[in-house]
Parts: C-alpha cells; sequence; structure tokens
C-alpha cells in the first residue's frame, strides 16, 4: 500500500509495511506466497534458493548490511561529524530508521518527492542537497514546518533569481526555511554558485527576505574536475573558508548552530580532514557529512574509489547486493544467456559481475554474500553486455556453466539497483530471508 493511505505515526506506517500483500507487483517473490503479508512470509524463514524464489531476485545481505551501518557509524563519531546519509541512494524507510538509529542525524535526500517519503514515515530530520523553486513543492515543505515545530528542513540555494522565486511561493508561511548556499565544485561542474562573490550576493538575497534562513554554507566534492585528493582538499578548504567568510560578516547571527556540509562517498575521508581544521566559529558548527552508497556498498564503482582503500586502518565496507539469474540458454561453448537484463542490474558505471555458480538443483541452502553449501567460484564466467531481460555471458574454455545453473552477480551502483526493486530479500548467510525492504522510487 502506499505510504500515503497508511494512517498514524511514522512508526507506525514502518510497522504497516509488514501488512503489505505480497502478489504481482514485487518480482522474485516466490508466486505460492500471493495474499501472504510481508509479515507472515517473514514469519515463514523461507530460504533464498530451495523457498520458491524466482529469478532474477535481489538479495541484500543481512551480516554485510549490518557490518556497513556499524563501520559508518562508528567513523563519524571518531572523526566528530554529524552523519546525513543520502537517502535517495535507497529510498528505503526501513534503511532510513536503521541509519537513524545508528546515529544519524538525519536524512539527505535529492527531490520534494523522496522528502515526502521520509515524512511519511517519520524522517524528522532531512537535508535536500539541491534547490528547490517549485511552489508547490516548497507550499508543502512550509505546511510541514508549520505543523511539525520538531521538524527541521534544510536545503541549498545557489542563485538570487532562486531566492526570489522561492519567497515568493513562501510569503505568509509560518516558519522561514533554512537553506545553506551552495558552492560550485568548479566551472563545468553541477549546480552551485561559481564565485564566493556570487556565494555573497546570494546571501544578502536571503538576508533581505523573511522566508528564508541562512543557516551555513554546502556543496558536493565528487564534482569536482579531475577530482584528486589535492583538488578536492583544496575545493573543501574554499568551502570552509566561505563559512569563515559569512560569520566575520554577522551572517548568522540568531542561529544556534552554523551548518558546514559536503561528502559523498568517494572523498569522505578528505571531508573528515578538513572539517577537522575549521577554526573556531562564533557559532557551534554542525559537519555534516552526507555519504550514501554505504549502505549496501557494490561490487564496482564504489569498491573501487572507497576512502577505505586509501585509509585501510578505518576499516572496511562490505558489498551487500547480489543478484541471482539463471543460466536460460547456452547456445554455443563461449556463450551463455541469464535471465536477468537492464530491468534487474545497475548498468550506468560497470556491468554485473559473476562470482558464483550453484547447480541447477537448488535444493541445498546457500550464501547471499559468501562461499556457502551448493556454490562454486564462477571461474572464466564474464558478463559482456545486458538486453532489457537478458545477461550476455561469454565463457571461457572448461567454464562449468549449464542451462538451469544460478549465477550470483555483485553489482555497480547502489543508486541504480535499489531502484529496480521494491521489495527486496534479506538473507543471512546460510540462505534464510530474515526480512524485507520495501522501497519508494
Amino acid at each position: 500500500m502506499a505510504a500515503d493511505s497508511v494512517p498514524g505515526t511514522g512508526a507506525e506506517r514502518l510497522a504497516a509495511l509488514a501488512d503489505e500483500r505480497v502478489d504481482h507487483r514485487f518480482k522474485g517473490l516466490p508466486p505460492d506466497a500471493d495474499g501472504l503479508t510481508v509479515g507472515e512470509l517473514t514469519a515463514q524463514r523461507r530460504n533464498l534458493f530451495s523457498g520458491g524464489f524466482t529469478t532474477p531476485v535481489l538479495a541484500l545481505s543481512a551480516e554485510r548490511l549490518a557490518h556497513n551501518l556499524r563501520l559508518m557509524e562508528t567513523y563519524a563519531v571518531r572523526h566528530g561529524l554529524a552523519f546525513a546519509p543520502h537517502g535517495k541512494t535507497s529510498m528505503a524507510p526501513q534503511l532510513f530508521q536503521r541509519q537513524i538509529e545508528h546515529g544519524a542525524w538525519g536524512i539527505t535526500l535529492a527531490v520534494p518527492h523522496q522528502v515526502r517519503v521520509a515524512r511519511a514515515f517519520g524522517v524528522q530530520r532531512v537535508f535536500l542537497a539541491n534547490e528547490v523553486v517549485d511552489p508547490a513543492a516548497l507550499g508543502w515543505v512550509a505546511a510541514q514546518l508549520a505543523a511539525d515545530p520538531a521538524f527541521r528542513f534544510v536545503c541549498y540555494v545557489d542563485s538570487v533569481r532562486g531566492v526570489e522565486l522561492m519567497d515568493a511561493a513562501l510569503r505568509g508561511a509560518a516558519r522561514p526555511v533554512d537553506v545553506v548556499v551552495e558552492l560550485a565544485a568548479g566551472e563545468g561542474a553541477r549546480t552551485g554558485v561559481r564565485t564566493e562573490a556570487e556565494c555573497a550576493a546570494v546571501a544578502e538575497a536571503v538576508a533581505e527576505v523573511d522566508t528564508l534562513r541562512l543557516v551555513g554554507v554546502a556543496g558536493y566534492e565528487g564534482e569536482v574536475p579531475d577530482a584528486d585528493p589535492e583538488r578536492v582538499r583544496a575545493w573543501l578548504r574554499r568551502l570552509v573558508a566561505l563559512a569563515v567568510d559569512f560569520d566575520k560578516a554577522g551572517r548568522f547571527e540568531g542561529l544556534d548552530e552554523i551548518v558546514v556540509s559536503a561528502g559523498g562517498s568517494a572523498w569522505f575521508d578528505a571531508v573528515a580532514d578538513v572539517f577537522a581544521g575549521i577554526p573556531e566559529l562564533s557559532l557551534p558548527v554542525l559537519k555534516l557529512l552526507r555519504s550514501g552508497a554505504y549502505v549496501s556498498h557494490d561490487d564496482g564503482h564504489y569498491r573501487k574509489i572507497t576512502p577505505f582503500n586509501r585509509v585501510p586502518e578505518e576499516g572496511a565496507l562490505h558489498p551487500a547486493f547480489r543478484l541471482w539469474a539463471q543460466i536460460v540458454s547456452r547456445p554455443s561453448p563461449e556463450q551463455a544467456f541469464a535471465n536477468a537484463g537492464k530491468r534487474d542490474a545497475a548498468y550506468d558505471l560497470d556491468l554485473p559481475e559473476v562470482q558464483v555458480v550453484r547447480s541447477g538443483s537448488t535444493g541445498s541452502a546457500g550464501s547471499s554474500g559468501g562461499s556457502g553449501s551448493g556454490e562454486r567460484a564462477a571461474d572464466g564466467i564474464t558478463v559482456t553486455g545486458l538486453s532489457d531481460q537478458h545477461a550476455w555471458v561469454r565463457t571461457a574454455a572448461g567454464a562449468d556453466l549449464q542451462v538451469g545453473d544460478w549465477v550470483g552477480m555483485g553489482l555497480s551502483h547502489p543508486c541504480t539497483s535499489f531502484d529496480k526493486w521494491q521489495l527486496i530479500p534479506v538473507v543471512e548467510q546460510d540462505g534464510t530471508v530474515v526480512e524485507y525492504i520495501r522501497t519508494y522510487f
């Protein structure tokens, strides 16, 4: 059922997810589970490989998910950072709640629809890492702020024109909307103000209206052109200097704290280093990190660029996704086709990576995240392309792969993995499904 159709508090809506009926909307789930509630199916503790699940099916490792949540909580505490993980990665309210339980200040989102989902499930602090000039969306935000004094909402602003549009939409609102000036990561980067002088002009425009309140500065270092450690740190130092200049100019008078925010999933080590050097300002500084891909991590893009590769003493994130598909065609000794394609697997950065094979007889228990009973290494087996519903698989001489075998694939880019699946089994090491994660894209 839709979040907006469930009455009650955020906690009650989270609990109500267990009452949703399993049916044809949710791919990969057992056909004989149709009509059961999610809670009833969960209680059956079915095995992913012998419990009637159909391929393709995406699984999330229970152990690896728990590890990643603990690791980033520890990292943020160790470095004195507040943490607002980017929820657009998963758009899963159950994971939002788990991140908050692991110390997250709030949740970062990208567009107003995502904020509506978060609010429907009780998220009290939202950092919207984007500009908002849509009057309908701003009217909804204003209504949320008026109805709930405890709700904290912060968003970007990067132009005088944007300030004017926001002001026009928000006149008469009960509370001002908190904004941070977004500093662009450089010429040719994405959104954000290009120069410090223009940042000051935007800040002046905010100061001239009653509908907005300037609370800090922010940006996204992942957009730094030709990013390397020094270029990223140089931009982060610019961001800190902008906060210092604004503070000296008295732009934060009357606040309780100053927000300084950055941090995608590629350079959060640099964010921690530079933010550690923020000088004492007139108010406490909320050093807000926003990395989000960590929750599931991946077997491609983020595995290669994670800051933990540069500072291994901090720990290591574990890829938690595995996409299971079945070999449905073996037209030649060099070629095979699995029944998962672009509709099922992330493909915008890297192709899926075949990691393990299970024989066509899937009756024995197996693993969603490691080498378990019934699995063998996928030696000489490579995905070379994706059609809408097929993976093109190349097999080297001697590769052991037959029609009917299940292949377990690692995925690249969590942001485009979650969005293809509305109900994702969470699987323990022995293959037992212990939970189902509902997504809202």
